[in-house]
């Protein structure tokens, strides 16, 4: 029996239908665009062709990211901590504002990760030299170690996604990625600077 969408689709004809599996390589993304093409003809749904793709991207690929890192006793966000201590090289310090800077959370939440891993042993805060008054943040000895073993397991784990794509291809999608987000990044900073002007 047909009903509502499906009988529409009938109706306009076997070029229009947006079944799964009918168009050799086209994927979730393709489907979709179809069937907005048949409800909103007048509408361009290019975005979706990309932005639509990489949303898509991130939520195929964030369960296995975040089970390599619950692996290890840890959540994302709490991986992101110590990976940035890590990667910000010996001795492993930073300020709290230099971290939710970098990490783009508030200083809330940014505390309440480092709370989680205070406990566990894996960071520690100790009081500035130069000011008494601030605090700093350091990798322990433990936290770097885990870092590092988490981070080579991620980046072993995300290399299998991207087997579809020979090296050429890898290098020519990384720099598109580069230009489109330097692009919004550009974009967004001057409407902030509009705005306070």
């Amino acid at each position: 029996m047909m009903n509502g969408i499906e009988g529409d689709r009938d109706r306009r004809g076997d070029e229009d239908r947006p079944r799964d599996g009918d168009r050799s390589g086209d994927d979730h993304v393709d489907r979709l665009r179809r069937q907005w093409a048949v409800e909103l003809p007048d509408l361009d749904t290019e975005p979706m062709a990309i932005l639509g793709r990489a949303f898509r991207l991130s939520n195929l690929v964030r369960p296995s990211i975040e089970a390599t890192f619950a692996h290890f006793g840890l959540d994302r966000g709490e991986f992101d901590v110590i990976a940035t201590l890590r990667r910000s090289g010996p001795p492993y310090l930073m300020t709290p504002t230099e971290m939710y800077s970098a990490l783009m959370i508030s200083s809330g939440g940014l505390t309440h990760r480092l709370d989680r891993l205070e406990k566990a042993g894996l960071i520690r805060r100790e009081k500035s030299p130069r000011d008494g008054r601030s605090v700093l943040v350091a990798l322990s000895e433990a936290g770097a170690a885990l870092a590092e073993k988490a981070f080579r397991t991620d980046m072993a784990n995300e290399s299998s996604f991207l087997r579809a794509l020979d090296g050429k291809e890898r290098e020519a999608l990384a720099a598109l990625l580069r230009k489109l987000i330097g692009g919004i990044e550009n974009e967004q900073a001057r409407g902030e600077d509009e705005n306070e002007g």
